[in-house]
């Protein structure tokens, strides 16, 4: 069994489309859009075949982000070193993303930083 894919809903559907292909290399299928519901999506790939699916719809609640909180938190992007999260994570802050922590190795022993992208949404870059 495999996790087809993650789904989430963001404000601003073509931003944050554009930072994922940018920063870690999505390649975005088509949009979807549904007329009666307003409701838009664009399924990202990634080279190692895992997908997210971010959507939009208007009627759609903001609820207030908290670092630590209940329920989803993050999702991490493997970028195969410690050189490539150091890079990935000062071009990040240089383009005016929030750096939350690190790079750093932490006590369990992984080297990673985590940044806020466009949306307030936690992204942790690893090896």
């Amino acid at each position: 069994m495999k996790i087809n894919h993650i789904a989430m809903y963001v404000n601003d559907l073509e931003r944050e489309k554009d930072f994922f292909i940018r920063y870690f290399g999505a390649v975005s299928g088509d949009g979807y859009y549904n007329a009666n519901t307003k409701f838009r999506s664009y399924f990202l790939t990634f080279d190692d075949g895992a997908r997210l699916e971010i959507m939009n719809r208007p009627d759609v609640e903001t609820a207030e982000a908290a670092v630590l909180r209940m329920g989803y938190i993050h999702m991490a992007f493997s970028v195969g070193s410690r050189e490539r999260v150091d890079e990935v994570t000062e071009t990040l802050r240089k383009d005016g993303f929030t750096v939350v922590s690190g790079p750093r190795v932490t006590g369990d022993g992984y080297y990673e930083s985590c940044i806020f992208d466009a949306e307030g949404n936690l992204i942790e870059i690893t090896v």
